[in-house]
This record gives C-alpha cells, structure tokens and sequence, in this order.
C-alpha cells in the first residue's frame, strides 16, 4: 500500500516536472496565444502524458526503469556524461526557440509549407516513440545491460524496422519541433543533438554486441540502425 502511494506521488510529480518545458516555451516567447507554441505544448503534453499513463498502468517495470538517473548501477561509464550533455542541449534548444522564433525574431520565420512538414514530423516522432515504448520493455534511458530483469533482445512491432526506434523518434522530434516554430537556431542545435544521438548509438550498439545475447543475430536480421536504406 506504502509503494502504491509512494508511486502514485512520483508519477503526480514527474506530470508536474513534464508540464514546466511547454509553460517555459510559452512564457519565453512573451506570447501566450503563440499558435505553433501550443500545438507543440498540446502535442508534448498529449504524447509525455499518454506514454506515462499507459506505463504506470501496464508496465510499471519500465516506468520504474525510465526514472534511473546518471550514474545508476551497470550504466556505461562514458553514458553518465554523455546523458548529462544530452539534457543541457535539450534545454538550451528548448529555451532559444521561443527566443529566436517569437521573442526577438532573430531569424527569418519558416515559409507555412516548412512548418505543416514540422507537424508532420512530429507525427511521426509521437508514433516510433510510443511504440518503442509499448514494444520494448527494456527502454532504459541509461545505456547499461538490465541483467536484474532479464533483459532479452527485442525484435517485434518497430523493432522490426529498424534497431533503434526510439531515436528515429527523437531525430524527429529534434527536426519537426524547430521547423513548426520557425526556428532555425533551433534547427541548427537539433542538428547538433542528433549527431550526440548518432554517436550514443555506436557506443550503446557496441556494449548490446558484446554483452546482449541474440543482439548480434537481430543486427543480421535487422540491418538498418536508424534509417532505412541509408544507416
């Protein structure tokens, strides 16, 4: 009963936690009736708050796993940093948007046709990352072998397509978001985290290699690392 609360109090603070990135965005711009700023709120939120709440309800083991911070047990030694320069990206991005794109117009604003392909973009970007979590329930955030709960390769539903989904997903998201808010300092720092991404996937690759059994006979079956036909 005593866990039950404790979960229910973590999963009432991580909502709050979520909602501070699109109210930072908003208030930022010095717009609250920005548009493309709330169809990116309404779409960060719907997809956080979805993905959170089908977790905690039927797979409470992943959820417990996706809150592991830096530095947890089995995480790859070089990980703990690299994580640690992912999320201080992800807050300069989310924070020079608003900035370029509304605030201060620093750039030239996107023509209509760019920002419908940001949306467009980050369909696709909410699809490959709910399903990487519904598909995968040995999602860690860390790269690290979950040997407590048995970890197995996954190779069904989006796993079938290509070996690493969720940061197709994320790639998506990391283009779509600048280009629905007509931000190309945006743009320019999303490019910069997807290349982190590129490179987090040749480390992480190399431990499942080595460490993960089966891993090596999926990469033979699943060829792509993260886009289909080209890598």
């Amino acid at each position: 009963m005593e866990t039950q609360k404790t979960s229910k109090i973590k999963l009432f603070l991580t909502f709050i936690y979520i909602l501070i990135f699109p109210a930072a965005l908003l208030f930022i711009s010095g717009n609250w009736l920005w548009i493309q700023g709330w169809i990116f709120s309404i779409w960060f939120l719907g997809l956080c708050y979805t993905t959170i709440i089908f977790l905690y309800r039927h797979d409470p083991a992943l959820l417990e796993e996706r809150y592991k911070q830096p530095g947890s047990e089995g995480e790859k030694g070089w990980d703990k940093y690299f994580v640690i320069i992912l999320v201080i990206s992800f807050i300069i991005w989310i924070l020079i948007m608003p900035l370029d794109a509304e605030r201060f117009n620093w750039t030239t604003n996107f023509p209509i046709w760019l920002e419908a392909l940001g949306l467009v973009l980050l369909f696709g970007s909410a699809f490959l990352l709910f399903r990487s979590y519904k598909d995968n329930t040995f999602l860690s955030p860390l790269v690290r072998i979950q040997s407590e709960r048995d970890q197995k390769v996954v190779s069904t539903g989006v796993y079938g397509f290509v070996r690493h989904p969720m940061y197709l997903g994320a790639v998506l998201l990391f283009l779509g978001t600048p280009l629905l808010l007509g931000s190309l300092y945006g743009l320019l720092i999303g490019v910069f985290i997807c290349l982190l991404v590129v490179i987090r996937i040749m480390g992480e690759e190399n431990m499942l290699i080595e460490e993960l059994e089966g891993y090596r006979d999926y990469k033979k079956k699943i060829r792509y690392r993260l886009i289909p036909y080209i890598w």
